[in-house]
């Protein structure tokens, strides 16, 4: 197959040859001018032609190129369609997953909405709650400061009580020393009388000498005898001795009224009359301040048997001498308080 670049000489030169061999010479000229020109046109076209003809191969090299790139094109085209497939199914995934997270969402924030609405209600409530115990605890701190304050106070005043009855328990010890030793001297001082119609007890805090009616008087009389003396006697001996002591003298009768005319008109006379015998006697034959003496008449009214018979009646009439101790210290201990 013969070339287009040599086609292109041989059709002018076979042109130029027919047109020689035809024409006269004018003519030729004219012809010769003409296929010179349309030589010169010739070259021009082929000029023309090669010049396309390299563009054509640039061209077919730019389609195969583009081919190529179309080539690549089509399978990234094709990895792409995969990846929008995917990307597609998982979007419609993920949409599907959002639709349904977002009505969770919008329940979650409706319950939220409730919840939070009642937990800001128990804060209230809680915070209403809190500040009324705050107050109430601030009520109470400031009672217990003054129960603190009041305690410390009762402290400091039992602590003062404890000391006075101490100090109370301490006399009254001395006290009740004091009147066992009292009863004591008596007793060494009468020891030939006692449970002779004459008996010592002690209780109350105080010392009771009782002497029998048969021991000191007559019947219904309020002289004492000779023996009644000797008692006293050595009684005011031992009252001389202690001066602290404080001594009563209380006469007691039977219930068997009696009446009399004179000084002595009843009981209640001849109670009075023995137990200021018995203080004459006391004052008389000692240096016991009369001051410490009380006479009294107790007639039939505290008697010691209530049997009412003869023997019951014989107990009853005595004459009882009570010895305590001076309270003096004691009184003003408890006026101090």
């Amino acid at each position: 197959m013969t070339s287009f670049s040599s086609r292109k000489y041989l059709a002018p030169f076979a042109l130029f040859i027919a047109l020689t061999a035809c024409v006269p010479q004018k003519k030729y000229s004219e012809l010769q001018a003409g296929y010179k020109k349309c030589q010169e046109e010739n070259e021009k076209y082929i000029s023309q032609i090669q010049d396309l003809e390299a563009s054509l191969e640039k061209e077919k090299q730019s389609n195969t190129d583009l081919s190529a790139q179309v080539s690549e094109l089509a399978k990234d085209t094709a990895r792409l369609g995969n990846q929008y497939r995917q990307s597609r199914n998982s979007y419609n995934k993920l949409s599907a997953s959002y639709d349904l997270m977002s009505e969770n969402k919008n329940r979650i924030l409706a319950e939220n909405a409730q919840e939070t609405k009642k937990l800001i209600e128990d804060l209230e409530a809680a915070q209403r709650n809190l500040q009324g115990k705050e107050d109430t605890l601030k009520t109470l701190d400031e009672a217990l400061k003054i129960r603190e304050a009041k305690l410390a106070q009762v402290l400091s005043e039992l602590d003062a009580r404890e000391k006075r009855v101490k100090e109370l328990e301490d006399m009254l010890a001395r006290k009740d020393s004091a009147v066992s030793a009292i009863k004591k001297r008596v007793q060494d001082a009468l020891l030939g009388f006692e449970n002779n119609g004459l008996t010592i007890e002690q209780r109350n805090g105080k010392v009771y000498v009782s002497l029998e009616e048969s021991l000191l008087f007559a019947l219904g009389k309020y002289e004492v005898d000779a023996r009644g003396v000797e008692v006293l006697k050595k009684l005011a001996v031992v009252l001389e001795q202690n001066p602290d002591i404080n001594i009563t003298v209380e006469g007691h009768t039977d219930n068997i009224p009696l009446k009399g005319t004179g000084d002595i008109k009843d009981n209640w006379d001849l109670s009075v009359k023995r137990a200021t015998s018995v203080v004459k006697i006391i004052t008389s034959n000692s240096k016991v301040d009369p001051t410490r003496l009380t006479a009294s008449g107790r007639s039939e009214y505290i008697p010691l048997d209530k049997t009412n018979t003869k023997e019951g009646r014989q107990k009853n009439r005595r004459t009882e001498i009570i010895l305590v101790p001076k309270l003096d210290e004691l009184y003003e201990f408890l006026n101090e308080g």
